[in-house]
């Protein structure tokens, strides 16, 4: 949920204004990014309250989505404000979505290739043309699930599988600021002993604060005995354990002693058997999927 904006006077009260965390979020660039056009040139252009917060309207959100499909089209940040200033696009909280078909592939490609400018391009179209849930389902999980095959059949090396995880992750990364705020349901995310992947968890953390959850992020490779001291810390209204067969293997009777509240396992290496045994919930499916059935959880 969004933590609660002041109040905006004038006759613009009746306007959706939104902070920069969730413009951020929306759009699918980093608040850093946001501040330096808006600095540099003039897009988005904040109303400030008494109080000195910058809030934006659907226009600043539409023009912001504008100038992010001209950077991604190749134009350079400068030329790109001054098109969007000339011809300002209609207000609009959302934008229409491209051909996942296309952007996936190709961003693979630039993964393979070490090329990060290409992978960034491509991921700056498919954050400002798609909404986060879709970027992340029908871009970013694809291209994971590719390159993780494709280092399975020796078609990729161990450096473009790292270089590809480390510039993938790195991006969601820049989208999680702030998403601990605010006063929805909280929840634990965490990978078992031994699991370094947390992309997948990454991902589901994303959706499940798109859907008005609060996220405190353990990420990977995190002693149960260190997520059991945190749940008694936080209380949150869900515990989720996500990873592959490797490590979650074995861990269900374990997890029943931890006694952790409100547990849900997810990822590849959970399945309902392991769920049964450990008194959890099974979230199957990818992140996404898995993300909505945990938000429909008692």
């Amino acid at each position: 949920m969004r933590e609660r904006e002041p109040a905006v006077p004038g006759p613009a009260a009746d306007e959706e204004w939104i902070r920069i965390g969730e413009l951020s979020r929306r759009v699918g660039v980093t608040v850093h990014v946001i501040r330096a056009w808006e600095r540099r040139y003039g897009i988005p252009e904040p109303t400030r309250t008494k109080g000195g917060f910058r809030l934006y309207s659907s226009a600043d959100e539409a023009r912001l989505r504008a100038m992010c499909q001209l950077v991604a089209e190749g134009q350079a940040p400068a030329r790109a404000a001054v098109v969007v200033r000339d011809d300002p696009p209609a207000s609009s909280p959302a934008a229409p979505e491209t051909d996942s078909s296309e952007i996936a592939p190709a961003l693979t490609a630039a993964l393979e290739r070490f090329d990060e400018d290409g992978a960034q391009r491509l991921l700056d179209r498919a954050f400002a043309t798609r909404s986060q849930d879709s970027a992340i389902r029908d871009i970013v999980l694809p291209c994971l699930r590719s390159i993780g095959d494709f280092w399975e059949e020796g078609r990729v090396t161990v450096a473009q599988e790292h270089f590809a995880t480390a510039l993938l992750r790195g991006r969601l990364l820049g989208l999680t600021r702030g998403w601990s705020s605010g006063t929805g349901p909280r929840a634990l995310l965490a990978c078992p002993p031994g699991e370094r992947h947390d992309l997948g968890l990454l991902c589901l953390g994303l959706t499940l604060r798109n859907k008005g959850w609060r996220i405190t992020f353990l990420g990977a490779d995190t002693p149960l005995e260190a997520v059991s001291e945190a749940a008694t810390a936080l209380r949150p209204d869900l515990v989720v354990l996500a990873g592959t067969a490797t490590h979650m293997r074995g861990l269900g009777l374990v997890l029943a002693q931890l006694q952790l509240p409100a547990l849900a396992l997810a990822g590849p290496g959970a399945t309902p058997e392991l769920a049964r045994q450990a008194g959890a919930a099974y979230l199957e499916g990818d992140p996404v999927h898995a993300a909505t059935l945990a938000a429909a959880l008692p």
